[in-house]
């Protein structure tokens, strides 16, 4: 009820985006079953299933730059209302598929289709916001999604029981049910209109401006440590005597966390720090939270270093992606906040092998000491990141 009252605060335009990614994000549990179907449909090991999902996570990262690409060229409304229509065909495909060529082939398409609303969503919100209250705008998407994300989980325990195929299903009625409210309720965009008004053409590619690079290495950091955190912690926890299903309680105490911690960013001392001041603030609580899951032995102490590092993170995403949307030209927003979200993609990649391979070599405890300790060289980035802001701006002007 908080993130509404806030949201209330913001366009309409925003608030209702807000609504309908939230209502998709309810079903958007479906791919953490992915490999589970596979092995359990089709009697194949757990490593043909996890190439499936691994196709999957590739496929995302063209999906992002595609989604950029066409929420400038395009608009963004379309480009949503594409993405997510895209989504909910590939997925009614694998819930109907009898063949395991077949699951693949459409996992594939959900991966080209599943990112590209990402981008025009971000987008859309830069457009309709100015730069003082992106901030909050991005937090309150983060947590309406997060808000939504533990509903999600409630309905994947109850239909999952049912029958696996069904969690598909459900996760394109949401996925079309977000296209229909966007499509209906929010304002077609004009690109050839923002073209036309932009102050300055958009450089030939985003991959050519300093500062994004610099964002994009950052973002890809974080991305590093937060995914690490999603596919670690279900592993690390049974090494210590905890069951990995606790994972579940710890992820539910962060999604608490980052809906409830929304007024933080709202106080004085936060709202005056620069964007790079707060992302290092950022990035040292978060490291001062990973270092308690290194010396945590009871699931009370995994607890509270949970919610150190849910406080890091909400500090920490907001302002990232309020950064990129103004380092963008007007008409290329869709492209810039494109390519630093492929940070995400190249994580979702990397991670699971990483993790895999620390946690055996040196441990849960050097596992979440590292993680830490990338946290901390993070933090250390950011005065860099501040000059090369100001030099930027400077020569903007």
């Amino acid at each position: 009820m908080q993130v509404l009252a806030q949201a209330e605060r913001l366009p309409r335009s925003v608030r209702l985006l807000i609504v309908a990614r939230a209502v998709n994000r309810l079903g958007a549990f479906s791919l953490s079953f992915l490999t589970v179907l596979i092995t359990a449909e089709f009697g194949v090991s757990a490593t043909t299933a996890g190439l499936v999902s691994s196709a999957f996570g590739l496929a995302t990262i063209p999906s992002r730059l595609f989604g950029g690409h066409l929420a400038d060229r395009l608009g963004r409304r379309r480009t949503i209302v594409l993405g997510l229509s895209g989504c909910a065909v590939a997925q009614l495909g694998i819930a109907a598929s009898g063949l395991l060529a077949l699951v693949a082939v459409f996992a594939v398409l959900l991966g080209l289709a599943f990112e590209l609303y990402e981008p025009p969503s971000q987008a859309m919100i830069a457009d309709a916001v100015g730069p003082a209250a992106r901030t909050r705008a991005y937090s309150l998407l983060n947590a309406a999604l997060a808000a939504a994300g533990m509903g999600a989980g409630l309905i994947a325990a109850g239909v999952g029981r049912w029958d696996l195929r069904w969690l598909f299903v459900v996760d394109a009625l949401t996925c079309l049910a977000c296209a229909i409210v966007v499509r209906v309720v929010l304002p077609a965009d004009r690109p050839g209109a923002r073209r036309a008004q932009a102050p300055a053409p958009a450089p030939a590619s985003p991959w050519t401006d300093p500062a994004l690079m610099v964002m994009l290495a950052c973002g890809t950091l974080f991305a590093l440590v937060y995914m690490g955190i999603m596919v670690a912690l279900p592993l690390s926890l049974p090494r210590l005597g905890l069951d990995a299903a606790d994972a579940g309680i710890l992820f539910t105490v962060s999604a608490v966390i980052t809906v409830a911690g929304q007024p933080l960013l709202r106080l004085r001392k936060m709202a005056a720090l620069s964007a790079p001041a707060a992302l290092a603030v950022g990035a040292a609580v978060m490291a001062v939270g990973l270092a308690g899951y290194a010396v945590a032995h009871t699931l009370s102490a995994f607890v509270a270093a949970t919610v150190v590092w849910s406080v890091g993170d909400i500090v920490m995403v907001g302002r990232a992606f309020a950064i990129v949307a103004d380092l963008a030209p007007e008409d290329a927003r869709g492209r810039y906040l494109a390519v630093y979200g492929t940070s995400w993609g190249a994580a979702t990649v990397a991670v699971p092998v990483a993790a895999a391979q620390l946690l055996e070599r040196v441990g849960a405890e050097g596992l979440w000491g590292a993680m830490a300790a990338v946290c901390l060289v993070l933090a250390a980035a950011q005065p860099g990141v501040r000059r090369l802001l100001r030099n930027r701006a400077g020569g903007s002007r």
